[in-house]
C-alpha cells in the first residue's frame, strides 16, 4: 500500500506501467530504487521489485544505461557483499563494490561512460564470478562468454551478423608447417573467398591469435570478409590464420615467447609462411598486398615484423597494441619498439591502428601514433569508448 501512496502522490518518476522509459534522469531511477528499498514490508518490497525487474528487463535495461550513465543491478541475499568487474575497472572487483539498496536485496553501483561505449564485465557475489543473470548481451573473450554493458548510442557492428544471402568463403582444416626457425611445428588456416576458384592475384591478410580472430563468437574475422567482400567494401582476399598454440597440445598458447621480440617467428612468418602461401594459393606476391593483423602482443608483432621485413610487409594493422611491454626490461632488450618506428624510413608502411579508451592501450597507441605522424606513414588511427576486448577488435 505504501508503495501506492507514493504513486498516487508523484513521488516515482515513473508511471503506473513503470516503463523504464519514462525516466527523466538517472538520479530520477536512483531516487526511485531508494522509496522501493525503503519500504518495510519484504512481501510488498519484493512485489515492488518484481514490478521493476519485469519492466527494465522489457526494455533490455539491465545495466540501466541513459546517456553517458550506467546502473548495474544485482538482486541477490541482501547478506552477500557484490561487485562489479570488468573493463571498467581493469577487472578489479574491489573497486567495483557495490551498494545495496535500503532493505531490499538490489544492489547497484553507478558509473559514467561516453554513450557510445561498450564493455565486458561480470558480476563477483561474494567470491563467485558470474555472468548477469538478467543481461541477455554477452560478449566471449579466451576465457569464455562475459556480460556486455551497451550504452544507449553504442551501435551493434552489422557486419558481425552474415547478411542474408552472403556467400561463405572456404576455410581450411588445420594445416602444419614444420618450421626450420622456430624448431617445431605450428598450425594454421587458410580462409579463401566465394567464387575463389575465378579469382587471381590475390592480396593476403596474416593473422596472429587466428584461432581466436577465426572464431565467430570472439573476432568474427570470417564473417567480416565475407559481408565486406560481398558489399564491396573490400577486395576479395585470403587470410591466413596463425594458431599460437603448441601443435598436440592446445592448452600451451606460445603467445607470449612468439610475439614479443622474436626475430625467430618473424622469419618463419616471413621467409616460411609467407612463400609456402604464394606458392600454393592466388595470390599478389608482393609487399604491397600483404597486411599483418595483431592485437595487443599481436599488435606490437605486427609493429615488429613490419619493421624487421619491410620488404615483405607494406600494411600493418595494430588493435589495441601491448607497446609498453618494449619499454620493460622483463620483456624486452634494447630499442623500444617506438625507437624502432622512429628509426624506420619516412613514409615505409600503410598503417591502421586502433585502440579502446577504457583501461585499454590509449597511451602507447597515441606516443606510437604520433611518432607515425612525423615519419609519415599513412596511418588510420581510430579511438574507441571500450575495453581490451573482442568486442572492441571484432568491429571493422
Amino acid at each position: 500500500m505504501r508503495l501506492v501512496l507514493f504513486v498516487l502522490l508523484g513521488l516515482l518518476a515513473w508511471p503506473a506501467a513503470a516503463q523504464p522509459a519514462a525516466f527523466a534522469s538517472t538520479r530520477a531511477f536512483l531516487d526511485s530504487l531508494t522509496v522501493l528499498g525503503a519500504i518495510a514490508d519484504e512481501t510488498e518490497r519484493e512485489a515492488a521489485f518484481d514490478a521493476l525487474w519485469t519492466d527494465l528487463g522489457a526494455a533490455d535495461q539491465i545495466p540501466f544505461a541513459l546517456g553517458d550513465s550506467a546502473v548495474f543491478l544485482y538482486r541477490g541475499s541482501a547478506s552477500t557483499p557484490t561487485s562489479v568487474a570488468g573493463d571498467l575497472n581493469g577487472w578489479n572487483p574491489t573497486a567495483g563494490t557495490m551498494t545495496r539498496v535500503g532493505l531490499s536485496r538490489v544492489w547497484h553501483r553507478v558509473y559514467s561512460f561516453a554513450s557510445e561505449a561498450r564493455l565486458d564485465y561480470k558480476l563477483v557475489v561474494g567470491s563467485n564470478w558470474i555472468l548477469d543473470p538478467e543481461n541477455p548481451h554477452q560478449q566471449w573473450s579466451g576465457f569464455g562468454p562475459n556480460s556486455e554493458l551497451r550504452m544507449p548510442a553504442w551501435v551493434f557492428p552489422d557486419e558481425t551478423v552474415r547478411g542474408p544471402g552472403v556467400p561463405e568463403g572456404a576455410f581450411s582444416d588445420n594445416l602444419v608447417i614444420e618450421s626450420t626457425h622456430l624448431g617445431y611445428p605450428v598450425h594454421y588456416r587458410v580462409y579463401t573467398p566465394a567464387d575463389y576458384d575465378t579469382l587471381s592475384e590475390l592480396p593476403v591478410l596474416y593473422v596472429t591469435d587466428g584461432h581466436e580472430y577465426s572464431d565467430d563468437r570472439l573476432g568474427a574475422a570470417r564473417i567480416v570478409l565475407d559481408n565486406l567482400i560481398d558489399d564491396g567494401r573490400a577486395a576479395p582476399a585470403i587470410a591466413v590464420f596463425v594458431d599460437p598454440r603448441a601443435v598436440g597440445n592446445p592448452s600451451n598458447n606460445q603467445r607470449s615467447e612468439q610475439y614479443v621480440q622474436n626475430p625467430d617467428f618473424a622469419a618463419f612468418i616471413a621467409e616460411e609462411l609467407v612463400p609456402a602461401i604464394d606458392a600454393a594459393y592466388r595470390t599478389q606476391p608482393d609487399r604491397d598486398h600483404r597486411a599483418i593483423l595483431g592485437t595487443s602482443l599481436g599488435g606490437l608483432f605486427s609493429a615488429y615484423l613490419g619493421l624487421l621485413y619491410p620488404d615483405v610487409f607494406n600494411r600493418l594493422a595494430i588493435q589495441s597494441p601491448a607497446f609498453w611491454v618494449s619499454e620493460s626490461p622483463d620483456w624486452w632488450t634494447g630499442p623500444s619498439i617506438y625507437a624502432m618506428m622512429a628509426d624506420a624510413p619516412d613514409g615505409e608502411f600503410v598503417i591502421h591502428m586502433s585502440t579502446g579508451t577504457i583501461n585499454d592501450t590509449e597511451d602507447g597507441a597515441r606516443q606510437m601514433r604520433d611518432v607515425m605522424e612525423e615519419n609519415g606513414h599513412a596511418l588510420t588511427y581510430r579511438e574507441v569508448p571500450e575495453g581490451h576486448s573482442w568486442g572492441n577488435w571484432r568491429a571493422p
